[in-house]
């Protein structure tokens, strides 16, 4: 007769398995992640320019990382736009008053669409968690896949104003240096290190598990190369900037109120800062702001104009007190066909209006022109305004402008073979617009003509300038920006900006420039990681990881 088998065996073998077993993932309820995405977004508007407490970006993004943990990609998707929405409506409040100048609708109206817009605004934040919240469903790795996301977000989310994260660290520039390998997404990416090792420790507790030492130690090396890097290349940069050829480029920031609201000619204001910065200074270049002459010039009468309208005053007909340094200005130029004499546009007929920079020599000869290329919706057009043209009837105050198509330097012989890559308004803080500039133009100085007299006595002025500094770092040249009411400044190509000037006050000032061309391995590669980044995390989204690899094993 054969011997019963022991029946302890198999609940032994379950109990131990019981003990063993990972414990389940804890994760937030809805209130407090919600608490803490609004603490994640408060932190993110604390450390950007305007605030510029920047030590807060290496934590900004730790509440949220706790908040989204092992949520679901919907859940997910609302605490980054909550984030988003809070860090914008603290940021960009400005556009109130930007809207309530513009547009002519009620505040009420113009109150709703600010809430839109920052909503809009920070569905950035809420694609990023989104992407996170799939992509941590299908088992992929939790920091990984929120750095693959963040990069992901910062490229491909469409903003109607432009930002980046890494602009918090504008007043550091150890910490900018950087931006000469990856542009301001790889500054981003090594800020959010810090917040992932904060995080990684409430992860190990929500989940009940050790803390992962290597998670900790991988995720400190982004701000160690922040630092290490800024540390090694910015000697290297003052080195480069001492060897180059100098210059005195001079800034005219005229202060000229917008819409007609002041009767006053612009082209006396500017011709006489500019004949006092001449005299003072002795400067080899002047630049003006952006429609710094605000009507429009037919192109075919622009040298003629400029010459005797501009230069010159017109009542001296010997043409000897002009101004004698070539000037680069913003200026609407009319390239519509010419009209015979006495005849009138035809009703609903549009003209071809460019917002343009050109570079005049005192003869009035036109070296060069640029017509911006990005328009600023609401202001210079209105989305969908070519479709319906009625808009433009209940938004009066908003203008008509045609879009420029070229990228063109304009060449400038004085000292010696220049080019000068010029751009208008907010394009100065578009990092692949302007990076494609640098690569077909190959130019020496970088120049920005701006009126942010649309955003009164707010922060945007400084948000703006502190973005463009980016662009002389990613590309190792100076960037001189001319505004009409602020912030003007002249950066090196560190990114340190130097003679600042203040809001809403008639300003003629020189600084010195040097000329100074070289490639990074930005202005090779471009935002082509980021691309391959975007890529993975979206496959990530929809692909289990369990299920890959057992295929492939």
């Amino acid at each position: 007769m054969a011997a019963e088998e022991p029946i302890e065996q198999p609940t032994r073998d379950a109990e131990r398995a019981e003990k063993t077993a990972p414990a389940p993932h804890v994760r937030l309820r809805a209130l407090p992640a919600a608490g803490l995405a609004v603490l994640s977004g408060a932190l993110y508007w604390g450390a950007f320019p305007g605030v510029d407490v920047w030590p807060l970006a290496f934590v900004a993004w730790a509440p949220l990382l706790v908040a989204i943990y092992d949520q679901p990609p919907r859940r997910a998707l609302w605490l980054g736009l909550l984030q988003g929405l809070t860090a914008n409506v603290l940021g960009f409040y400005w556009l109130f008053g930007m809207l309530k100048t513009f547009s002519g609708f009620p505040d009420a109206l113009c109150a709703l669409f600010m809430l839109l817009l920052c909503a809009y605004q920070g569905g950035r934040m809420a694609f990023m968690t989104w992407l996170y919240g799939r992509a941590s469903r299908r088992g992929w790795p939790a920091a990984t896949i929120f750095l693959l996301a963040f990069s992901a977000s910062e490229l491909v989310y469409p903003l109607l104003f432009p930002w980046y994260t890494g602009a918090q660290t504008h007043t550091v520039p150890m910490l900018m240096q950087l931006a000469d390998v990856g542009g301001p997404i790889a500054i981003g990416l090594a800020l959010a290190g810090s917040s992932l090792a904060l995080a990684e420790p409430v992860w190990a507790r929500l989940d009940r598990r050790p803390v992962d030492r290597r998670r900790l130690v991988l995720s400190l090396l982004g701000p160690a190369i922040l630092v290490a890097y800024g540390a090694i290349r910015l000697p290297m940069v003052d080195r480069a900037i001492a060897a180059a050829p100098a210059a005195k480029v001079g800034v005219v920031q005229g202060n000229m109120a917008l819409m007609g609201q002041e009767h006053r000619d612009p082209r006396p204001l500017h011709r006489q800062a500019t004949l006092r910065l001449e005299a003072e200074e002795h400067p080899d270049l002047v630049v003006w702001s952006e429609a710094a002459i605000a009507y429009p010039f037919e192109e075919e009468l622009l040298p003629l104009l400029m010459r005797d309208t501009v230069l010159r005053d017109p009542r001296d007909r010997a043409g000897n007190g002009g101004i004698k340094t070539p000037v680069l200005t913003g200026v609407i130029v009319d390239r519509s066909p010419m009209l015979p004499p006495g005849q009138r546009p035809k009703r609903g007929e549009r003209r071809e209006m460019y917002n343009s920079a050109v570079l005049v020599e005192p003869d009035g000869h036109v070296d060069g022109a640029y017509d911006k290329t990005y328009l600023l919706a609401f202001g210079e057009y209105i989305p969908f305004g070519d479709w319906f043209p009625q808009l433009y009837e209940m938004s009066p105050n908003s203008g008509q402008l045609s879009k420029g198509t070229g990228i063109e330097p304009i060449h400038f012989d004085h000292g010696g073979e220049h080019r000068i890559t010029t751009l208008i308004c907010y394009e100065d803080i578009l990092p692949g617009f302007v990076n494609g500039a640098v690569r077909h133009g190959d130019p020496d100085l970088l120049v920005n003509l701006t009126n942010d007299a649309w955003f009164g006595r707010s922060t945007e002025p400084a948000i703006h300038l502190a973005l463009a500094k980016f662009r002389a770092v990613e590309h190792h040249r100076y960037l001189v920006r001319a505004t009409n009411s602020g912030i003007s400044a002249w950066i090196d190509a560190a990114g340190r900006s130097r003679g600042e000037t203040p809001l809403f006050q008639l300003v003629a000032r020189a600084e010195e420039i040097h000329w100074m061309r070289g490639k990074t391995l930005y202005e090779l590669v471009g935002d082509v990681p980021w691309w391959l980044a975007t890529l993975a995390v979206v496959v990530m989204g929809f692909v289990d990881k369990r299920r890959l690899f057992a295929r492939a094993a």
